[in-house]
């Protein structure tokens, strides 16, 4: 898919289909390969799939924060003309949705998270101590999901290098702080954009309590479970998650 990339401005991104916008947000260590799944299902459907690479390595230091990636996704909103587009996000795609959606509640007509971050505080707070140590990094990547081998050598290795890139780590651990100081318990219940919850029963990186507690919190939200399935629903179970969430689109009416 990358080589379909549009570069505009500081804008990369993927766009697939025509009608309603759905703007997906990946996650820290996520491509956009990981909604290969949402992009081939939802355009014949009669939505416009946008996926924009996030900025986490090319802001510099100090603004290397979800709140800034939280307005990077408003500007590209802007910068492609929609008034407002419906977001989903994964991990940390989750989390910046949901400050976007915060921040600016007029843009986001309807919001989809995933496995995010933003309640359970060391979702992503974990250091890589054994980073040169390959196979505690394949073991961190088999973790995410519920079935190991979901964890191909091409995950791995793109982890391992990430994680051995003393730029891309620095920024990693500065993203995984600012995750925890944009600690979102006390704002979710004012935000009343309806919000579709899909989660893997066996999470082990934002653990299903995780799930029940964003549940809980926000005013207009519905959770769905998948079996079987660990911190990315849409790459582990992508034809259950596209069909609990073409459900809920259909049935609100998006």
């Amino acid at each position: 898919m990358s080589e379909n990339l549009k570069k505009e401005g500081k804008f990369s991104y993927l766009e697939i289909g025509e009608g309603t916008p759905i703007v997906i947000l990946h996650g820290l260590m996520g491509g956009l390969s990981n909604f290969d799944g949402v992009a081939d299902f939802f355009p014949p459907k009669g939505y416009k799939i946008l996926l924009p690479e996030l900025p986490i390595y090319k802001m510099t230091l100090l603004r290397t924060n979800v709140k800034n990636f939280a307005k990077y996704v408003a500007q590209f909103i802007d910068h492609l003309g929609y008034d407002e587009v419906i977001l989903l996000g994964n991990s940390l795609g989750g989390h910046i949705g949901l400050l976007c959606t915060k921040m600016y509640p007029e843009k986001v007509k309807a919001l989809v998270i995933t496995g995010s971050s933003g309640l359970y505080e060391s979702a992503m707070g974990e250091s890589y101590p054994k980073r040169g140590d390959y196979e505690y990094i394949k073991k961190k990547a088999e973790d995410v999901f519920h079935d190991p081998a979901v964890a191909t050598k091409e995950i791995v290795d793109d982890v391992y290098t990430t994680v051995n890139d003393r730029n891309k780590l620095i920024r990693t651990l500065a993203i995984a702080k600012s995750a925890i100081r944009h600690n979102m318990a006390k704002d979710l219940p004012k935000m009343h954009t309806p919000t579709c919850i899909i989660w893997g029963r066996n999470d082990k990186v934002t653990p299903p309590d995780v799930a029940v507690e964003f549940d809980r919190l926000l005013p207009d939200s519905e959770l769905f479970w998948i079996d079987k399935c660990g911190h990315a629903a849409m790459m582990e179970h992508p034809d259950e998650f596209n069909q609990l969430l073409n459900a809920w689109l259909e049935k609100r009416g998006f």
